[in-house]
């Protein structure tokens, strides 16, 4: 049958890392408080020359040398991001001519920090359908130029950042895209969301959030999905060699790992180094497994998240 194969990963991040410490200078937190409540001890921040776009083209041109091929193999480009660099055009239009890409279908999604398995599942519909051959599916994000750094319970928990994979359509009844599940309840906007946009303020707007609530509906959605994703597949959570989530707080990977009887150790954990980077969290968390040799060949693997709407969702792979 027709499958999204993944053939390639990448990442990238910006050059400025920052400790736990170095943020105790400009915010009211220590890094006690911090590793205790959330588990990060560095965020990589954007500097002035580093926007999304220019991360997603590094992670890009990174996944697509791991698949061995060339830019110009690529004719579907779908970017998740909830920091674009402009209002309009799409982001991923801009990676398209970086990559110097002549031609080629190429849009942003925006689902915040499920935004990448919403993009998974945008480009595996539209790779199975036989139109195109090959996607670069990339989360990326510059969330430090939307976060208010007066507020110390939102500004640590996140950092920039840009993950990529290529996905190519095979005939293969063994690797790729087993099962993908995506949910969404604009009811709870309330509780995790920019105040601004063009259309309601005609600003940027910060990043707000009510940590507790976004916490509960965390750990409760995402063990759901999982299961849902492996329901499909006509797995359980036996079958699964790796698991790649979200990397937003490790309280909440590892109240999800307890609820699912999952063991620590088959979860791949970056938020320490990363912190929470949205969109682009799960993909660099996977580029970070498949090249230090965790996830090989032949891994299954399920990929999660859950984002401000609330948007969340979960994608079952075979490497």
């Amino acid at each position: 049958m027709m499958r999204s194969v993944l053939t390639g990963t990448g990442s990238a991040l910006p050059v400025k890392r920052v400790s736990n410490a170095e943020l105790a200078e400009r915010v009211d937190t220590t890094d006690q408080w911090i590793v205790e409540r959330t588990g990060i001890r560095f965020r990589h921040i954007a500097g002035p020359d580093e926007t999304t776009a220019t991360l997603a083209a590094d992670a890009s041109r990174a996944a697509i040398a791991a698949a061995g091929l060339a830019a110009s193999d690529i004719d579907l480009i779908v970017l998740a991001t909830a920091t674009p660099d402009q209002t309009f055009p799409a982001t991923a239009t801009k990676v398209q001519a970086m990559l110097g890409i002549d031609d080629c279908v190429a849009f942003d999604v925006a689902a915040v920090c499920s935004g990448f398995l919403y993009a998974v599942q945008v480009a595996d519909a539209m790779l199975r359908t036989g139109v195109h051959a090959r996607a670069l599916v990339i989360g990326a994000e510059t969330f430090s130029r939307i976060l208010d750094w007066e507020d110390r319970t939102t500004c640590v928990l996140f950092g920039d950042g840009a993950g990529a994979v290529v996905l190519e359509a095979r005939d293969t009844d063994t690797r790729g895209i087993l099962a993908t599940k995506l949910h969404a309840d604009g009811r709870h906007n309330d509780l995790l969301y920019v105040d601004g946009g063009p259309s309601t303020t005609g600003t940027v707007g910060k990043l707000r959030m009510k940590g507790r609530e976004v916490f509960r509906h965390a750990v409760v959605n995402l063990a759901a999905v999982m299961g849902e994703s492996l329901a499909l597949a006509g797995l359980t959570i036996a079958d699964v060699d790796w698991v790649v989530p979200h990397q937003a707080n490790a309280r909440i990977l590892d109240a999800t790992a307890r609820k699912l009887g999952l063991a620590p150790e088959r979860v791949v954990v970056t938020v320490d180094r990363h912190a929470n980077t949205s969109a682009a969290s799960v993909p660099l968390a996977l580029d970070v497994a498949v090249r230090d040799g965790r996830i090989k060949q032949g891994d299954l693997v399920v990929l999660e998240a859950m984002g401000g709407g609330f948007t969340w969702g979960a994608a079952v792979i075979r490497i």
